[in-house]
């Protein structure tokens, strides 16, 4: 009787939306409801910036109220967040640093050096701005089964997803023994510093990379910093640089990693020709990724982390062939999807954008 109940009233709601939708024209409620509040939408998670706290000198930790739409997270997991930047809608991912469930969603944006996303929002980002969640995804989580031993080990902005998964273990109640590692240029750049002390029961460890005042470890993270953190851990959870990822991974190759620093690529040009079949633009290769290539063409394809996590970017390759700048694979199947953000053409290729 219950699922009867429930089926009836989310075809009902499914109904009314598209009835409404239809007597509202081709833009849907959508575009007439966000007149009156920006959030209220049927079809599109957005959310409202109650609070921009910058707590550090190189970041911003937003603070955000989510609609009725976003479906909620896993600690670990990661958001597209799209803004609009002069004009531009500018989607780019990011990890929440709250705990899972939790009706505020907390993100902590850190300053790249050419960033455009991230330094827009360390510059600009204030309580009642709206933004838009999309594409929640990401295997870097808690397993179902905790460990009964975990180290976090995370650097600069790395420590939101790791963080997020302390802070969802500490929710549950009494359970696995925790170390934390955080590196940062300095103690005036390493976030969530106060709160990670106040901690009880978990042993915190900071690494200062630059200005070493206060720090309690020298170097890079070696088995010795593992030895000072919780030496046996069971589970080991890193993100943060590449750098500190390869590592995290030399000590202990088990650990599951992520890094959210765009990978730096510097391909040879095959001189094809890049035609993106759609909007009737040809280019010549240059060796850049096919994302990049379309920007500089004029387009401005749909993409998200740049780094080949989150698959926003994906379109169909028609013909031609490609490699992956991550995997190094070369594939030439025809009708096959590639994420253009980490893909470049080797010789004519086109595609469906």
């Amino acid at each position: 009787m219950f699922t009867e109940t429930r089926t009836r009233s989310l075809r009902d709601r499914v109904l009314r939306s598209s009835l409404v939708d239809l007597l509202t024209g081709p833009h849907g409620v959508d575009r007439y409801t966000e007149l009156v509040t920006p959030t209220w939408t049927l079809g599109e998670a957005r959310a409202k910036v109650v609070a921009a706290r910058r707590q550090t000198p190189r970041s911003v930790t937003l603070t955000l109220e989510p609609n009725h739409v976003f479906a909620g997270f896993r600690s670990g997991q990661h958001i597209n967040l799209t803004v609009e930047i002069d004009g531009r809608r500018r989607t780019r991912c990011y990890s929440p640093a709250s705990a899972e469930g939790s009706a505020l969603i907390e993100l902590t944006v850190g300053r790249h050096d050419g960033g455009l996303v991230s330094n827009y929002l360390c510059d600009h980002a204030r309580p009642g701005m709206i933004v838009g969640l999309d594409s929640v995804g990401g295997d870097f989580t808690l397993p179902a089964a905790r460990p009964r031993r975990i180290l976090f080990v995370s650097g600069g902005s790395g420590i939101t997803p790791v963080l997020s998964m302390l802070r969802t273990l500490r929710g549950e109640g009494p359970g696995p023994e925790v170390a934390f590692i955080h590196y940062a240029r300095s103690a005036a750049e390493a976030c969530y510093r106060d709160e990670l002390a106040a901690m009880r029961g978990v042993r915190v460890l900071h690494g200062y990379t630059r200005d070493t005042t206060g720090t309690d470890l020298y170097g890079r993270f070696c088995a010795e910093h593992l030895d000072a953190a919780l030496p046996g851990a069971d589970a080991v959870f890193v993100c943060g640089p590449p750098a500190l990822v390869d590592a995290v991974r030399e000590v202990r190759p088990d650990a599951l990693a992520e890094s959210f620093v765009p990978p730096t690529f510097s391909g040879a040009a095959s001189g094809g020709q890049v035609s993106f079949a759609d909007s009737g633009v040809a280019v010549t290769d240059d060796g850049r990724p096919l994302l990049e290539q379309a920007e500089s063409a004029g387009l401005a394809p749909e993409s998200g982390c740049r780094m080949g996590i989150c698959h926003s970017c994906t379109r169909r390759k028609t013909s031609g062939v490609v490699k992956n700048l991550i995997t190094g694979a070369v594939s030439g199947v025809d009708e096959e999807d590639v994420q253009i953000c980490v893909t470049a053409p080797l010789g004519d290729v086109e595609i469906a954008l």
